[in-house]
């Protein structure tokens, strides 16, 4: 059998070996309680609190505004719901604002917000995938009390211009929330820097382990708990915590922030090579989000009169691993609502496919993909 190459890291990445490492005491011998008051329990209260300082310094932020969650997921559920609710109950009024290439986390919770009788407004992006503050200005009204905005979108890749968003969310004295699951491990997360009152995160998407997540809520932002139980992570979020995965995550963090500018520097050589080679080979292709405010590791494309599940099936076969864009909607018919949004025809954004590279590749896979790629699409197009 031919080698794996994987390129589907948006979706999630590989357990850092050092990650797993210093996960494993926490594990087996370290199992305490992190709320017990014997040693078992205060080793996992210290383990918990270097871990809360560690997130807290990348954020530069407070150890006391990180919130530990189950994942991106619900640390997205918790900003808007938590934010929107508390606010509403001291009658601030009941207009959220996001944009309509949202991850789902974020769409399918402002749904249910619109159900308990909030108004959400979604707000258009131009053909980059790139939200203008002045679209967000004119979407403001008096009673507007949260905006939530993604810093990178997890299909296309487009960085969206978070400190100018939060600084027009700010003029009018409304809180700002970013979904930076994607930027985990590209981007600076200096929420001073990006100005956000609310960042959500994912261990998953920088080496860590699945079923983790971060909510920073800057201090003084009321939030309204959405568990309830026994009072962890000062009652905002009850439940017992999961003392492996916080410090794989903070682990996880602080590597994948350490080493940014080297993974950066080679997922980006191998990404240029891939859009390049795509382009000069498939006159079909057409890549998507911009070509310059974008994550370094993603190439997304649609390639014209061709099924993307067909190519993603074509490459799996070769032991290529890709998707058609979110691992969410993965199996989906209907095209992308990003690409829609964007503005790209219903029957393009079928032959949707997204490669994301990652710290493993080679440039040796990335001339094997291209190879095999283009004989994919040359034989379904000439099927």
């Amino acid at each position: 059998m031919s080698e794996t190459i994987y390129l589907d890291h948006a979706a999630t990445t590989p357990l850092d070996p050092r990650v797993l490492e210093a996960m494993l005491p926490y594990l087996s011998e370290r199992f305490g309680n992190p709320s017990s008051i014997h040693r078992l329990g205060r080793e996992a209260r210290q383990a918990l609190d270097e871990a809360r300082e560690v997130v807290a310094g990348v954020l530069n932020a407070s150890p006391q505004e990180i919130i530990f969650t189950s994942s991106g997921t619900e640390a997205d559920n918790l900003a808007l719901k938590g934010v929107a609710q508390a606010l509403f109950l001291e009658g601030k009024g009941n207009h959220i604002i996001t944009s309509a290439i949202e991850h789902h986390a974020v769409l399918h919770t402002c749904d249910d917000l619109e159900r308990l009788g909030f108004q959400v407004t979604r707000l258009p992006v131009d053909g980059y995938g790139l939200v203008h503050p002045e679209v967000l200005a004119e979407a403001i009204r008096p009673e507007t009390i949260l905006v939530s905005i993604m810093y990178a979108n997890n299909e296309v890749g487009t960085i969206e211009p978070i400190p100018e968003l939060a600084e027009v969310a700010h003029q009018y004295g409304i809180y700002f929330h970013t979904d930076a699951v994607q930027a985990g491990g590209a981007l600076s997360l200096d929420v001073e820097t990006l100005g956000v009152d609310l960042l959500s995160l994912s261990a998953h998407k920088f080496y860590g382990p699945r079923g983790v997540g971060v909510l920073y809520v800057r201090r003084g932002v009321p939030l309204l708990p959405q568990m309830h139980g026994g009072g962890q992570e000062r009652g905002r979020r009850s439940g017992t915590e999961n003392v492996a995965g916080i410090v794989g995550l903070a682990t996880a963090l602080r590597l994948a922030q350490e080493e940014r500018e080297a993974y950066n520097a080679h997922c980006l050589r191998l990404r240029d090579r891939l859009i390049a080679g795509i382009l000069e080979r498939i006159p079909s292709a057409r890549l998507n989000g911009h070509p310059i405010r974008r994550l370094p590791n993603n190439a997304h494309f649609c390639f014209e009169h061709v099924d993307g599940e067909s190519i993603l099936v074509g490459l799996d076969q070769q032991g290529i691993c890709a998707s058609g864009g979110s691992a969410c909607t993965a199996g989906a018919l209907e095209p992308s609502h990003v690409l829609i949004a964007m503005g790209v025809p219903p029957e393009v954004a079928r032959g949707a496919v997204r490669f994301t590279v990652g710290r493993q590749n080679t440039p040796e896979q990335i001339e094997r993909v291209l190879d095999l790629l283009h004989r994919i699409i040359e034989r379904m197009t000439r099927a």
